[in-house]
């Protein structure tokens, strides 16, 4: 009887064995499948990061210090004081006209550059030269990495930098394991012994009040479990760390760890990963930190708010110094470096490198060019590398202009404070690249981004396609032909009587056209627009790059058609490029995260328009600068940059505009209000100022316009139109297309007697010549 009670004890022994083995094994598959599925595919969902245009510095180039060092401190480059702080990437020293640069490391889209120190000397507003510190070689060029000025979230606002367990410093590794998990690589993932001792607390206290995580078990609750504090999540946390130990070595547990962790929150944005963590706290590379900031981040992952070292100093010193003790303790550092990074401060700058982007409306033109090619999936989750045009000085200088204008204007015409509204576009004339946005008065705010969705009336910025077009019958039209600007009545598209009036409420006869443009006369452009036909002008417009159809009516001639300012900047661009268009990019090329490149957004060049009308046309607009409505940029810029543009504005001064180009940028600016009230602006008084201001804080080159093998200068006598000479008192150079200049011709006193003067030098010199070669002359007719 003994021996059958033992027997079936044996049984059941063993049967709970095996149901015990039977649970482990099913619960173990389960969670093993689980982890399998997660981290055989991607790790991370990593959001797409857009770069600003790398600066590229060669010898001549022009260049003032203080915009060098703005450029370098936009690109998060940390200013020292001493030559010998320039001890890692990222850090440069400016004495007087000379830098010293470490140039940090970067892989562009068409290969690496490698990190380098770097002598920037600037001799009268140019480099002079520039030497590698290292080598003693002199380097043709230079091109400093990309500032990261926005990026593309997934919908959990997770962001990191991913990094290799090789790449990064061994001390980061190692301290991370002393304070975390020292018996790390031991273990299998769990620690049976502080497993019972922390049940043992759990169970006297009725709750969870102590763990006993690894690395592993870490790695699998942030990956895979809630924060929920509970028996069953623990038991999860277990099994998956199990599983995570069978499947994968130690090295890549680590590494995974070491990106999946959480340091903090910058707004919605949760920082993960030590890859952001040291760019986000110490503005470098995970690679060129010190003892004391390794120590600060591994302390941090105790408590990342508790121990933020921006809003709690104090506590971040505390736990950072313990955790540089326990490096000493465990002989990862010595005792003296030890004591020189306790004392050392936190050095946390104080402001991180932002990763929701400061530039809403450039990213916003960015991801409508991007979304054309890729799914908004891709740009969320696939860690594309997004290179751009952008332009941190164009854009600081638009930033400043609308901060420095807008609330003035408002003051000086006493308009409601906080109505007035305005939006801008500035592009490069050569790459027709966007260099620049502003999409509204609060230029970080993400809403309704004006520069490209507000359609507004664009006013008389529509005057050069009806000028453009009739300038293409040169048969017809020149510079100096003649335009009735008279009283005009016409019948509009309700039926109604329309009778279009000049500014300045005056009728002034017949004048040159380059006159009726240059002094934006409205009556003459609405009779020179009829002459030529409305489909003509609309015709100009779509070649000058405008895509929607306008309505064929003649108010349209003065601008009742609607453009953002990204159109009326395209329409422009295609006359800076002398009638080649080309439509306007934002993005340069799009890599993988390993920065393989995946596309380049090349440039691509049609010509829509004769450069001869072309030619004709930006002369008319630069004489608007010089001696028309936009005559007084000549108090904010030099003469002689040759500025070209147009004044816009609407009926009721409810829209203000002005677009205009030197010979390297182009910007269209518009003023206005909401919700469409007079905002008593003319293009000269309001959009102008913006545009005057912004373009003073770029360097501009002068406009130089070369001539098309179609056009010829002519000296024509101003009240005639006929031709002339230049002594003459009325005589002015104007150029026509070739062919089509007058014939006829109109002397003067000092004509005549100039030609009277050449004649008697003429008889002079054969008076002084040998008989011999008189003879000669006489014999041969010479």
């Amino acid at each position: 009887m003994q021996e059958s009670k033992k027997r079936v004890l044996a049984i059941l022994f063993f049967c709970v064995l095996a149901g015990i083995g039977y649970g482990f094994a099913r619960h173990f598959a389960h969670y093993n499948r689980i982890v399998l599925e997660r981290f055989e595919g991607r790790l991370w969902e990593l959001p797409a990061r857009v770069y600003a245009r790398p600066l590229e510095i060669y010898p001549g180039m022009e260049v003032n210090p203080a915009a060098l060092m703005q450029e370098l401190k936009f690109t998060q480059y940390l200013q020292v004081t001493r030559p010998v702080e320039v001890d890692m990437p990222g850090k440069f020293l400016c004495t007087g006209d000379t830098f010293h640069l470490y140039c940090r490391a970067f892989e562009f889209e068409d290969g690496e550059s490698p990190s380098r120190k770097i002598q920037i000397v600037i001799r009268k507003g140019k480099i002079d030269f520039l030497q590698d510190s290292d080598t003693k070689d002199f380097p043709d060029t230079i091109r400093l990495d990309p500032a990261l000025i926005g990026s593309f979230y997934p919908s959990h606002k997770e962001d990191r930098i991913l990094v290799t367990l090789k790449a990064l410093p061994h001390l980061l590794a190692e301290t991370l394991l002393a304070v975390e998990d020292r018996r790390f690589y031991d273990h299998y993932g769990v620690q049976p012994m502080a497993i019972i001792r922390a049940l043992i607390a759990n169970l006297r206290k009725h709750q969870v009040v102590q763990g006993a995580s690894t690395i592993t078990q870490q790695l699998a609750k942030n990956f895979f479990l809630s924060n929920e504090r509970s028996l069953k999540r623990k038991i999860s946390e277990l099994f998956m760390a199990l599983a995570l130990e069978w499947n994968y070595t130690k090295d890549e547990i680590l590494e995974a760890y070491m990106n999946e962790v959480y340091f903090g929150q910058d707004g919605e944005r949760a920082v993960h990963g030590f890859g952001l963590a040291s760019s986000f706290f110490f503005g470098k590379s995970v690679e060129d930190l010190h003892a004391h900031e390794v120590a600060l981040l591994v302390g941090l992952l105790k408590g990342p708010s508790y121990y933020d070292p921006r809003k709690n100093p104090e506590n971040a010193l505390k736990r950072r110094n313990t955790v540089i003790q326990v490096m000493s303790d465990m002989n990862l550092i010595r005792i003296e470096e030890a004591k020189r990074a306790m004392e050392s401060p936190l050095g946390v700058i104080a402001d991180p490198p932002k990763g929701a982007t400061q530039f809403p409306a450039y990213l916003d033109m960015v991801k409508r060019q991007l979304l054309e090619e890729y799914r908004e999936e891709d740009l969320r989750s696939a860690g594309l590398r997004i290179f751009t045009a952008f332009d941190p000085q164009a854009q600081a200088a638009a930033e400043k202009a609308v901060t420095g204008q807008v609330s003035q204007i408002e003051q000086s015409h006493r308009l409601p404070k906080g109505k007035l509204e305005v939006s801008a576009a500035v592009t490069s004339t050569g790459g027709n690249e966007l260099l620049a946005l502003i999409g509204g008065r609060d230029f970080r705010f993400k809403g309704f981004n004006r520069a490209l969705d507000a359609k507004r009336p664009i006013g008389s910025l529509i005057k050069p396609a009806v000028f453009l077009t009739a300038l293409s019958r040169p048969e017809r039209y020149s510079l100096i032909s003649r335009l009735n600007d008279s009283y005009l009545s016409l019948p509009d598209e309700k039926g109604k009587t329309w009778t279009p009036q000049n500014y300045d409420r005056q009728y002034h006869g017949n004048v040159p056209l380059y006159v009726a443009l240059a002094n934006s006369y409205n009556v003459a452009t609405v009779r020179l627009g009829m002459e030529i036909g409305l489909s003509d002008v609309f015709e100009t417009l779509r070649e000058m790059g405008f895509t929607r159809e306008p309505s064929l009516y003649p108010s349209a001639l003065l601008g009742t058609v609607e453009m953002s300012p990204i159109e009326a900047a395209q329409m422009y661009q295609t006359l800076a490029s002398g009638g080649f268009y080309s439509p306007i990019r934002a993005i340069r090329a799009v890599c993988k995260p390993d920065g393989a490149s995946l596309q380049r957004y090349a440039l691509t060049v049609r010509q829509n328009l004769d450069p001869g009308p072309v030619y004709l046309l930006n002369r008319i607009l630069q004489a608007v600068v010089t001696e028309g409505t936009a005559r007084s940029l000549k108090n904010v810029l030099p003469e002689t940059l040759g500025i070209a543009g147009k004044t816009g504005t609407t009926n009721d001064l409810k829209d203000s505009w002005f677009v205009g180009f030197s010979g390297n940028y182009l910007a269209a600016v518009w003023m206005g209000r909401d919700d469409n009230q007079p905002c008593g602006l003319t293009g000269a008084s309001g959009a102008l100022q913006v545009w005057g201001s912004m373009m003073a804080g770029i360097p501009n080159t002068p406009l130089e316009l070369p001539l098309p093998e179609n056009v010829e200068w002519a000296v024509i006598d101003a009240k005639s139109g006929k031709r002339t000479d230049e002594v003459c008192e009325n005589a002015m150079a104007i150029p026509f297309i070739r062919g089509s200049a007058p014939t006829e011709t109109v002397s003067c006193p000092k004509a005549e007697q100039k030609a009277v003067e050449a004649k008697q030098i003429e008889e002079k010199k054969k008076a002084a010549e040998p008989r011999v070669i008189r003879w000669l002359r006489e014999v041969f007719n010479q």
